[in-house]
């Protein structure tokens, strides 16, 4: 909620969001994800070159 400069989570957290995921709607963790980045341990550079590795590897560019 730290990056919120529209303010959505306090206006979810205020009631003014309905179903807002993670508030007022819980989070469903997909059972299998294509892509995990751990941005705790990962620099953003590492991330876009695994991404951009991940879109390679597939056709996407």
């Amino acid at each position: 909620e730290q990056r919120d400069p529209k303010g959505l989570y306090k206006k979810a957290r205020a009631g003014e969001i309905k179903n807002f995921t993670g508030i007022s709607d819980p989070y469903e963790a997909p059972l299998k994800a294509e892509l995990v980045l751990n941005s705790h341990e990962q620099s953003l550079e590492e991330e876009v070159e695994i991404l951009l590795a991940l879109m390679t590897e597939r056709g996407i560019i």
